[in-house]
C-alpha cells in the first residue's frame, strides 16, 4: 500500500479518513440566507402551497425579511397567490427573484415562462436541476426565512432539496382523512432519513364554523393530527379551518390580507 498523501480525490481506498462529499449546491455568492424550512405533503390537494403562502406572509408582518422558492416546477402557484407576474430578470449569470406587494422575495418557473399557462413537460432530473438553480443562480436578498413550496410526495424534487439546500427543518401538511394520516407517515420518515427534524404539522381543512350556530363541523372526520403528531414526538402543530376566504385571496392574488390567525402559535416558534 502506498503511503496516504491525504488527498482522497486521488485515492480509491475506503480508510477512515475519508470524509462524506457534501451534497449541498453552493449558495449564490451575492445571497445570504438564514433560514430555510420547507413545506411537505404526502400527497397532493391537501393545501400545502396554502400553508408556504400564509406562513410567509406571518413572517413578513412581523418584520422578518421572507422569500418563498416555488419547488412544485409541474404545478406552480405561488405567484398567482401573492400577485406576482412578469418575468425575472438576468444579468446572464444571476437572476433577480421578483416582490409582492409586502416585500416577499419570490421565484418560481411561472416567472420564467413566456405564458403562465405554459405546460412544463419535463424529466425528474431537469426539475430537480432548476430546482438547484433557483438556490445557486437566483440572488436571494439578506432573507431570514425562506420557504420552500415542495411537490407532493417522496420523488425526484424533496430528495433533492434535502440533500442540495440547507433545511433547516419542515413543516408537513396535511387533512383529516384517515387515508392521509398513512401518507404523512411516508413524508415524516423520510424527513428522518434525511436527518432534517419536522417543526411542525398543520392539519388544513381540519373544520367548518357554522355562520349561524358558530359550532365546528368536522365535515372530513375527526382531527388526528394531535395523535399523529404525539407518535412522531412533533408537538408544533395547526389546525386550519375550511374557510372559502383562502381561495378568494388567492384568486385576486392577495394572499397576504388573509386571516392568519390559525398559524400564530406555529410561527412564534418557527421563527425564531
Amino acid at each position: 500500500m502506498s503511503e496516504c498523501t491525504h488527498n482522497c480525490s486521488t485515492c480509491s481506498s475506503n480508510c477512515s479518513e475519508r470524509k462524506a462529499e457534501s451534497l449541498l449546491a453552493p449558495q449564490n455568492e451575492l445571497s445570504n440566507v438564514k433560514k430555510v424550512i420547507a413545506v411537505v405533503s404526502g400527497k397532493g390537494g391537501v393545501g400545502k402551497s396554502l400553508v408556504t403562502s400564509l406562513l410567509a406572509s406571518v413572517s413578513a408582518k412581523k418584520g422578518n425579511k421572507t422569500a418563498v422558492l416555488d419547488a412544485d416546477i409541474t404545478g406552480p402557484s405561488i405567484p398567482k397567490v401573492f400577485g406576482v407576474s412578469g418575468r425575472v430578470m438576468s444579468d446572464g449569470q444571476n437572476m433577480i427573484p421578483l416582490k409582492s406587494k409586502n416585500g416577499i422575495e419570490i421565484m418560481s418557473v411561472n416567472l420564467l415562462l413566456e405564458n403562465d399557462t405554459d405546460p412544463v413537460v419535463w424529466r425528474g432530473p431537469v426539475i430537480a436541476g432548476v430546482v438547484k438553480q433557483f438556490w445557486s443562480d437566483v440572488v436571494w436578498d439578506d432573507i431570514d426565512f425562506m420557504f420552500v413550496d415542495m411537490p407532493p410526495g417522496t420523488g425526484d424534487v424533496p430528495l433533492t432539496v434535502f440533500q442540495s439546500i440547507p433545511v433547516s427543518g419542515i413543516i408537513v401538511v396535511t387533512s383529516p382523512q384517515e387515508l392521509v394520516s398513512m401518507i404523512v407517515e411516508k413524508a415524516v420518515k423520510m424527513a428522518d432519513m434525511m436527518n432534517i427534524p419536522v417543526l411542525g404539522i398543520v392539519e388544513n381543512m381540519s373544520y367548518f364554523v357554522c355562520d349561524n350556530c358558530d359550532k365546528k363541523h368536522y365535515i372530513y372526520g375527526e382531527s388526528r393530527i394531535d395523535e399523529i403528531a404525539a407518535k412522531h414526538g412533533i408537538k408544533n402543530i395547526a389546525k386550519l379551518p375550511i374557510d372559502p376566504s383562502f381561495a378568494a385571496y388567492g384568486d385576486k392574488g392577495d394572499i397576504e390580507s388573509a386571516d392568519t390567525s390559525a398559524l400564530e402559535a406555529m410561527a412564534e416558534e418557527l421563527l425564531k
